[in-house]
């Protein structure tokens, strides 16, 4: 059984591996990632994005060696996190888009979010009394979320490093619909 159990994890942390490589590969085209996880291998293989995420397992890995009982736990509380912080940014954008339109700078699309923008206040405390209910989770929770005093200045400091990069490409793309024509791979030479 034991087996079974580990061969089943080897196969999905390979097609982690897998997939966000491919997609760590996809963002740094984009400017929105380290340029180094858009290397590829001449198999066409991204390695810059599987040696990142290899890493980062690696932080898992150390977290339970060092904290068994409560790895699992704080690495659910942490997946919540980014969670909660997406739905929060998509908020908070549809609610800059409000007032965008209502200002006349932008136009809203056919599509409107239903008792906009009551709801999109509604939303944004729901997922601070889910934040705050979190923190409550002694210790586990209290010190997962209290983690944001840190991340966040990180990840303002990250933005304030890429955010030209970042901003080029998206000039180049402005205006543009439909799928954006990128820098093909290497086709894969077959080994004969």
């Amino acid at each position: 059984m034991n087996i079974v159990v580990l061969t089943a994890a080897l196969s999905s942390l390979n097609a982690g591996l897998y997939s966000t490589g491919r997609v760590m590969h996809s963002i740094a085209m984009s400017g929105s990632a380290p340029r180094f996880t858009a290397r590829m291998s001449k198999s066409g293989v991204p390695y810059g994005g599987i040696v990142l995420t290899a890493v980062i397992t690696l932080f898992g890995v150390a977290l339970n060696a060092f904290k068994p009982g409560e790895a699992f736990e704080i690495v659910l509380n942490m997946s919540a996190l980014g969670i909660i912080a997406g739905w929060a940014t998509i908020v908070l954008c549809q609610l800059r888009l409000h007032k965008l339109a209502n200002a006349g700078i932008m136009q809203r699309p056919r599509f409107r979010m239903p008792f906009s923008p009551y709801s999109g206040y509604l939303t944004l405390l729901f997922l601070l009394v889910v934040l705050v209910t979190m923190a409550s989770d002694k210790p586990i929770g209290t010190w997962t979320v209290a983690t944001l005093i840190i991340v966040i200045p990180a990840l303002t400091a990250g933005w304030y490093l890429v955010r030209k990069r970042v901003m080029a490409v998206a000039r180049e793309r402005l205006g543009h619909t439909g799928p954006f024509p990128a820098v093909a791979n290497p086709p894969v030479r077959s080994r004969d």
